[in-house]
């Protein structure tokens, strides 16, 4: 199961706005952060000045831990939780399920970062900012859209195994992993959530 402590999802998410800048801009906003903390403050003030300094409170993670149904695909979860958390003014909701039966496994979950804009892309979904087709001997990973959202697919034949992220409403990041499924099945566990429920949240 994916997880995204919230201070690792920022200092992650600074590193890469810093790194997406000129080397001379990179150097003053590093010499300005001086530490990791000033670092997550910039990155902070960065996002409320993308989403012109507004700020939305994410959902409560019961909310997101509704969407996640007794049983997936005819598997029963085993396993759910939900938490609230935050650092430097930034709050998450996540919710999380896991589902088993036989040898195959699915892991579900939907992540808030709340409303501010750019925030949940560069910190959750940096492949919705790139273009990804890649194929190997025994699988692939591209970027593509599900359900009209933007997502991510990767999927070993081999091993049976693969998962498919996905952005809705540019604030929530829903991740599905899968073991001894095949990748329609994954598509279908999405589609099962509920994705245009989850876009209505507020």
């Amino acid at each position: 199961m994916k997880t995204h402590p919230i201070f690792a999802l920022l200092l992650s998410a600074s590193l890469i706005l810093v790194g997406c800048k000129g080397k001379d801009n990179a150097t003053d906003e590093a010499d300005s952060a001086g530490t990791a903390s000033g670092a997550l403050q910039a990155l902070t003030d960065k996002a409320k000045a993308i989403g012109n300094g507004k700020t939305v409170d994410p959902v409560d993670f019961r909310k997101l831990k509704d969407l996640l149904p007794g049983k997936l695909l005819g598997l029963k979860r085993i396993e759910s939780s939900g938490e609230k958390s935050g650092a430097m003014g930034f709050t998450v909701s996540t919710a999380q399920a896991s589902y088993k039966d036989g040898d195959a496994s699915l892991d579900v979950e939907i992540v808030d970062t709340g409303g501010i804009a750019g925030v949940s892309t560069v910190a959750l979904a940096t492949w919705a900012m790139a273009d990804i087709d890649k194929e190997t001997a025994t699988g692939y990973e591209k970027t593509t859209a599900l359900e009209g959202y933007k997502a991510f697919e990767k999927y070993d034949t081999q091993s049976k195994s693969g998962e498919i992220n996905i952005l809705v409403a540019d604030r929530f990041v829903v991740n599905v992993e899968g073991n001894n499924l095949t990748i329609d099945q994954l598509k279908e566990a999405l589609s099962l959530i509920g994705l245009a429920e989850l876009s209505a949240l507020k």
